[in-house]
């Protein structure tokens, strides 16, 4: 990374682009007013937390949990003489999340002042970037729940400075400001409004988190702030022109950003069908009582009065530099989604589950080093991935290790326990109760796969059932009346592979 003179390449600026009305792979989910269906259409600005350990233009410690105005530097809170110095670790970040995005890296841009007035925000300005930001325009494919997918165009990725808190409810006469935040280094990732649903704008929320979590440029902790979004909301008619935005702000849970766009569209469709228009504003969603009210009128660009600021000068990024961070970046979900179906035969829901999170891939081909892959992916995406969410743990809390599921694939692969003893098993695994050989040992878990034993006990059974016997012979689907009895005498630890093969034999079939 170098720093430029302030004489400025006019080829190296990337064109600015306007919102523009191009859908291509989004499905419309209308919605039904009293004139008819109504169009949603949705764009996102993502606030992604950097994650570095000191702010974006000073050396203030970032963190969660500390004391109110205990990570505040002078030039956070903007005392006089006090100049800003670009973080070089916040500018990498930045850089590697415009690679994983697909999207263009402007080696060329510069910081701005971006005008307004908050009690948390001292400097009575922000510095941000406008109209020559770090990363241009890229694009994201997301994953639907039914299988399919569809791309959101990235319009870019700018970084600045967030802002304090401004606290309310200590105090009936007084409003407290904690500066903790101010200067922390922000990624806005600004969408076109490619999205036509609440569940389209939640997916690409999750795909966008996955990336920057997998990149390690944004921990993506969503109870803590560390990634939020603005929502953009409008309707319209299907097929006719963008309506009037309004945009809520700082939603921070996927559950969220659903309810409050599908309250905000029909709010925007009720006002439209009773002759009214939609005021461009920025609301606020309260999720106690599932609505969006006005917050202020929405700004426009020229109302920030955006100029260069002047105590930065313009940035220029080395291509060579920029070039090795490319190539140190790691494997992303969409390839390694398609490198686990092709290495390990998974399905497509499979293998997206485990990619959703760099940790449980890991896991995943951790344990399944010389077991059977499919065995493998059920045991940890439906079992083990069922029992941490049940707890609320990640997979690296997992109190069961990688080896603990090899072992369990083994002894099913082994013929040494049934997948139902398996469950049970898990469970005494779960409960910390020792590796699934030990435990398979010492409860006496091990599959009954004796024939003499099982063919005696079928000899007797069919004997006893005789009417039952003629049934089957009748309509072979009906042995499983006679394979549940084996189970219910041994059980469930006789093997039914087995005892499928001993009654088919003595039942003639």
């Amino acid at each position: 990374m170098a720093v430029a003179t302030r004489s400025v390449p006019g080829s190296a600026r990337p064109p600015q682009i306007d919102y523009i009305n191009v859908m291509s792979t989004a499905e419309s989910k209308l919605i039904e007013g009293r004139t008819g269906p109504w169009e949603v259409v949705l764009g996102l600005e993502i606030h992604a937390q950097v994650a570095s350990k000191s702010k974006l233009f000073s050396g203030a410690a970032v963190g969660f949990g500390a004391g109110p105005n205990e990570q505040v530097s002078l030039v956070d809170a903007a005392m006089p003489g006090m100049l800003p110095v670009i973080n070089r670790v916040c500018i990498e970040q930045a850089v590697r999340s415009g690679l994983g995005l697909k999207a263009k890296i402007n080696h060329w841009s510069r910081f701005d002042r971006k005008n307004y007035f908050y009690p948390d925000l001292p400097q009575g300005y922000q510095i941000s970037q406008y109209k020559d930001p770090i990363v241009g325009e890229g694009e994201i494919e997301v994953d639907r729940d039914g299988g399919t997918s569809f791309v959101v165009r990235v319009e870019r990725l700018h970084l600045e400075q967030d802002a304090g808190k401004s606290i309310h409810d200590l105090d009936p006469n007084a409003t407290y400001v904690d500066l903790n935040r101010a200067g922390t280094a922000l990624m806005e990732i600004v969408s076109f409004p490619d999205m036509r649903s609440s569940d389209e704008a939640a997916a690409y929320v999750k795909k966008v988190r996955t990336i920057l979590r997998y990149l390690g440029t944004c921990d993506g902790d969503m109870e803590k702030g560390n990634l939020r979004a603005d929502v953009n909301v409008s309707v319209r008619k299907v097929g006719g022109p963008l309506g009037t935005r309004c945009e809520i702000k700082n939603v921070n849970s996927y559950r969220y950003i659903q309810a409050a766009i599908e309250h905000e569209a029909r709010r925007q469709i009720e006002i439209l069908e009773d002759g009214g228009k939609i005021d461009q504003e920025t609301r606020l969603y309260d999720p106690t009582k599932n609505e969006t009210r006005s917050m202020r009128s929405k700004e426009d660009a020229q109302d920030y009065r955006y100029f260069p600021d002047p105590d930065l000068l313009p940035l220029v990024l080395d291509p060579a530099w920029v070039k090795a961070i490319q190539d140190s970046l790691p494997e992303l979900p969409d390839d390694k989604r398609r490198r686990l179906i092709s290495q390990y035969g998974l399905s497509t829901y499979d293998a997206t589950v485990l990619v959703i999170e760099g940790a449980r891939a890991d896991f995943f081909e951790a344990a399944v080093k010389g077991r059977d892959p499919k065995l493998t992916a059920n045991w940890v995406t439906n079992e083990l991935l069922g029992h941490l969410a049940k707890e609320g743990l990640e997979i690296t809390e997992s109190p069961i290790s990688t080896a603990d599921i090899a072992g369990l694939v083994e002894l099913i692969e082994a013929g040494v326990i049934s997948s139902k003893i398996a469950r049970e098993v898990f469970e005494h695994m779960w409960a910390g109760e020792g590796t699934p050989a030990a435990i398979v040992e010492a409860r006496g878990l091990t599959q009954v796969s004796d024939t003499g034993a099982l063919e005696t006990m079928i000899v007797t059974l069919v004997a006893a059932n005789p009417g039952q016997a003629e049934s089957v012979k009748a309509k072979p689907q009906a042995i499983g009346w006679f394979v549940g009895q084996v189970m219910k005498q041994t059980q469930g630890k006789a093997n039914p592979a087995t005892v499928n093969e001993i009654l088919r034999k003595k039942l003639g079939l």
